[in-house]
């Protein structure tokens, strides 16, 4: 059995119905359900007995010491954290307090749970932290993409807590021997991607004839990457990662997010076209928000090298599959677009 931490959002979900749809492995969910955690996510799983769900938070230590202790889980994957930037400007403290003192607590626990282990069971066990190329900072425009010993330099407090996060997991490893693995992943885009993030933004503004809002002059530059390969870069690290180490996991996509927002346009121009013209017309440039890095860049060639992993997904094919997606999944972006979140919209992007 394995533990899932934030398996009921957008990484966490796409990982835990991979995993479950390869391999006959149960599974325990654990989610604090906030507002980009949601069981229609995990609709699919109804009544799967391999799959364990558990509402709770990564910060509740007693609640992690029980369940550890019921499930004896061979591997602990990471996925929990507060992960949207313009929120972190707005409000901090939940990403210090979830990114920061929750990944604390369950290193904790997770230590003591270890530590109990027969010898043979300790040997085998592994606690897997997914994080993020934003820790690295920003990129000038020809320098070399983030490598794994790319100094750390976060300019959001997302990224900075997300930082401190990587650092403890690193500390825990060395100070304690907790036997951990990190991955640094590039933007990651799919099915059930909660609708604040750019992709499913632009979706669902534009099937509603919403302005489709880019910051600045839409030239920040990011690599995508489809999330059914980073579920597969994942499962690989967790197979074959050496003890201590971080991988870098990219989509060898880099772009410029006005290039992102067109791509979209033009699919729907095909998919769904509206009679109002090319949704292209919708692109509304806003101010751009405060410390925006410019550029990041993803090296992957060290798991590639050391594990055999690459992308199985283009840009291009990835992108269609999940414009289609989207498309076929409208009842879901209309459930999770609560009057919160309509909220949320209008205070960012005015």
């Amino acid at each position: 059995m394995i533990l899932v931490t934030g398996g009921a959002g957008f990484i966490g979900a796409n990982f835990v119905l991979d995993w479950l749809a390869g391999c006959d492995e149960p599974v325990v969910n654990l989610d604090k359900l906030t507002y980009a955690g949601n069981l229609h996510n995990l609709s699919a799983l109804q009544g799967n007995d391999r799959h364990v769900f558990v509402q709770g938070d990564i910060g509740d230590g007693d609640l992690l010491t029980r369940l550890l202790a019921q499930h004896r889980p061979r591997a602990v994957i990471n996925f929990a954290a507060e992960s949207h930037v313009d929120r972190s400007i707005h409000g901090p403290e939940d990403f210090v307090q979830t990114n920061m003192v929750g990944t604390y607590r369950l290193l904790e626990a997770t230590r003591a749970c270890w530590a109990a282990l027969p010898e043979a069971d300790r040997a085998g066990f592994r606690f897997l932290h997914v994080s993020t190329d934003e820790v690295y900072g920003t990129l000038a425009p020809a320098a070399p993409a983030f490598t794994e010993a790319h100094r750390y330099e976060p300019n959001s407090p997302y990224s900075a807590s997300k930082a401190a996060s990587d650092h403890l997991v690193r500390a825990w490893h060395h100070t304690y021997g907790l036997p951990v693995l990190t991955t640094n992943c590039s933007n990651n885009y799919g099915p059930y991607q909660f609708p604040e993030k750019l992709i499913p933004l632009v979706i669902n503004n534009a099937l509603q004839g919403k302005p489709l809002p880019i910051y600045g002059d839409g030239q920040q530059v990011r690599d995508w990457l489809y999330v059914g390969d980073h579920c597969t870069a994942i499962r690989r690290v967790l197979d074959a990662g050496q003890l201590g180490e971080t991988y870098n996991i990219g989509g060898w996509n880099e772009m410029p997010n006005l290039r992102i927002v067109n791509t979209i346009c033009a699919l729907l121009d095909e998919l769904r076209p509206d009679p109002a013209g090319p949704y292209a017309r919708l692109i509304t440039y806003v101010k751009d928000r405060p410390g925006h890095d410019r550029r990041y860049a993803i090296d992957a060639r060290k798991i590639e090298r050391e594990l055999g992993w690459k992308p199985a997904e283009t840009f291009e094919t990835g992108i269609r599959k999940t414009v289609r997606w989207y498309l076929d999944h409208l009842d879901w972006v209309h459930n999770v677009t609560s009057g919160a979140y309509r909220d949320w919209v209008g205070k960012q992007y005015g």
